[in-house]
């Protein structure tokens, strides 16, 4: 996928043929999208890749954390795998892996498109603790020639000012993409400063931020499905329900638990749910090659979220590899929207 040829026969690729399927009312669960984003060195910066085993994270200093190097091999690894649907990256990471041809034909390559100032994760930095603030380091034009698919990601506060300012910036990136013949998804990330909001208003409030957003969106520059965050179950059938042509996915949060990771993905399916994008879920397991395998037996409904955590630890073991938890502790839910249900 280095020429503008091979990047628009997106109908080829495996992602193109399932939302078709979905869209077309056929959905089964091996029409389930599973995404790897690892695009979270636009948001941590040396931190992204995790800590290397044993390290004492946050201290700044050589081998404390996973290179760019290896962060780069993981995703050789997994596009190998052939499990995926998507990865996820960033600009400068997507080049690299296109130029050097890496990229499975039937994988969709996707590139962050923004980076507002909410996801600033630095080491000592306060930039998630302040309302959103649109802003795009990624040129799209120097993207095109060897990715036609990116995300694009808003935050909503319930701010009228930081909010306008977030939709006018959405609406510039909509028309630059389509002149320009790139594709979308579309991030909703929950508020990270609201504005008079209380915890039982959010999934609401971010359900009709969505649906208020893209009533005004025709379909040449609507997005082709979402990332948010998991509210609850009656948030997402809410959503799916509204509109079953709006594709809803949904973004994995914390490492967690094993346990978190499986019981999401199938509540998710459950629930209307029809792509996962996990980060640090994928990023900071023991295997990630391990993890990624037994996610569609449990899409499937082949294997219970608990059975895949017994089974992940079995693979552990026969790889020789310590298990950041005990089987007991794997085994919890800790997510709080998850326990709450």
């Amino acid at each position: 996928m280095c020429d503008n040829q091979e990047v628009t026969s997106a109908a080829t690729r495996r992602l193109d043929r399932k939302l078709a399927s979905i869209a077309a009312g056929s959905y089964t669960p091996d029409d389930f999208v599973i995404a790897d984003a690892k695009d979270a060195d636009m948001a941590f910066g040396v931190t992204a890749p995790g800590p290397l085993p044993g390290a004492e994270s946050g201290r700044v200093g050589p081998g404390v954390y996973r290179t760019r190097a290896t962060y780069l091999e993981a995703m050789r690894a997994l596009i190998a795998q052939g499990e995926l649907d998507i990865l996820l990256v960033s600009a400068s990471n997507g080049e690299r892996l296109a130029v050097e041809g890496a990229i499975d034909q039937d994988l969709t390559l996707a590139v962050r498109a923004n980076d507002t100032t909410d996801i600033w994760n630095h080491r000592g930095g306060g930039y998630p603790s302040v309302p959103a603030r649109p802003f795009r380091t990624a040129d799209l034009d120097a993207i095109r020639p060897f990715c036609d698919l990116v995300l694009y990601a808003v935050t909503f506060n319930n701010d009228v000012e930081h909010d306008v300012a977030t939709l006018e910036a959405y609406s510039v990136f909509r028309r630059e993409a389509a002149a320009l013949g790139i594709r979308h998804f579309l991030e909703v990330f929950n508020p990270n400063a609201p504005v008079g909001l209380t915890p039982k208003d959010v999934g609401g409030f971010v359900n009709d931020s969505i649906v208020r957003m893209l009533a005004g969106v025709t379909a040449a520059q609507r997005p082709l499905f979402l990332k948010m965050a998991y509210n609850g179950a009656d948030a997402l059938a809410e959503l799916t329900e509204h509109d079953p042509s709006v594709v809803v996915g949904i973004l994995g949060g914390s490492a967690g638990t094993t346990r978190d990771t499986f019981e999401l993905l199938r509540r998710a399916e459950t629930h209307g749910g029809r792509v996962a994008l996990f980060g640090r879920k994928i990023q900071r397991a023991e295997s990630q090659l391990d993890l990624v395998a037994l996610m569609r037996p449990v899409l499937r409904g082949e294997v219970s979220p608990a059975d895949a955590v017994r089974a992940y630890h079995d693979a552990l073991a026969r790889a020789d590899l310590t298990p950041h938890r005990e089987l007991s502790a794997d085994l919890e839910v800790t997510d709080a929207v998850m326990r709450s249900e």
